[in-house]
């Protein structure tokens, strides 16, 4: 079901550049995590960018208008608006207005652009829903990218996708390998939407999308070791995860990390290399790193 609220609470501001307003744009998310919000940034006809920020509940306006100075400067927060629009699915007006992320052969889109996909790419259609994950922040454009290249060269039998959110990197497993994907997420509202997108994009036979914390799910057990695991999480749970994650790796086996800003990825890299996994890429993508670690021998 859409989630329609009465009436959807709108900020908009303005920005100059392109690299500040995804910047900003990247900020406010990790601010607003906790699913009230959706956050959109678009190119006027002049070139500057306008970021709309919509609202579940209305909002506390001094609040926003100082994180907004906080984050993109006083001029930004001058042009600061408030206004409400009538009752609509706010997540998703907010994200059919995007366009399609490439990242490699991966194509990341809303239903909008199901018909523009060329037929050489691999579409993954995410619907509007309150789990992270639509392809357009960097640390998910990040890990599809660092797919697609591990992709071209191996061939995994036995994927994880750890933190799942939509579970647009699992879907992106499933859709190239034509296997079986294990995606797991601590929040059972996540766990469903991912099923669902699963189910959209044609492979709910191939992702088994469960709610889980950790490693401590039987469902770890009986699918690894891992060939493949995939986590875009955070830079503190990654470090937590570095031992468990070890020991759930094949020999050989590969991980994508990512949700790390770049002053945190030293730090994730040194705990699992002391867990004798070698670094093999480091992406970074708009302020943001994804890391491709291998388990050595």
């Amino acid at each position: 079901m859409p989630d329609i609220t009465p009436a959807t609470a709108r900020a908009t501001f303005a920005v100059g550049l392109e690299a500040t307003a995804r910047g900003i744009v990247d900020v406010l998310t990790e601010t607003f995590a906790d699913g009230d919000t959706a956050i959109a940034a678009f190119e006027r006809p002049d070139g500057r960018w306008d970021i709309t920020v919509h609202f579940e509940h209305a909002p506390d306006q001094e609040a926003v208008n100082n994180l907004v100075t906080l984050a993109a400067g006083d001029a930004a927060a001058a042009t600061l608006v408030f206004d409400t629009i009538a009752a609509t699915d706010w997540v998703k007006s907010s994200l059919d207005g995007l366009a399609p992320v490439r990242a490699g052969r991966f194509v990341v889109h809303g239903q909008h652009d199901r018909d523009r996909i060329p037929l050489n790419k691999i579409g993954i259609e995410i619907e509007a829903a309150l789990a992270f994950g639509t392809g357009h922040h960097g640390t998910t454009r990040g890990c599809l990218m660092l797919l697609d290249e591990v992709l071209r060269a191996y061939r995994p039998r036995r994927v994880l996708d750890l933190g799942s959110g939509t579970g647009v990197l699992a879907i992106a497993a499933a859709k190239a390998l034509r296997i079986n994907v294990l995606a797991s997420d601590i929040d059972p509202r996540a766990a469903e939407v991912a099923r669902d997108n699963a189910r959209l994009n044609g492979v709910g036979n191939l992702v088994d999308s469960i709610c889980a914390t950790g490693f401590s799910a039987p469902h770890f057990a009986a699918r690894a070791p891992f060939d493949l695991v995939l986590a875009n999480i955070l830079a503190n749970p990654l470090k937590a995860l570095a031992t468990p994650m070890s020991r759930q790796l094949a020999p050989s086996g590969l991980v994508i990390l990512s949700g790390l800003l770049l002053p945190h990825a030293t730090g994730v890299i040194a705990a699992y290399r002391n867990r004798g996994l070698v670094l093999r890429r480091h992406l970074k993508l708009d302020g943001w790193s994804s890391l491709l670690m291998q388990r050595a021998g």
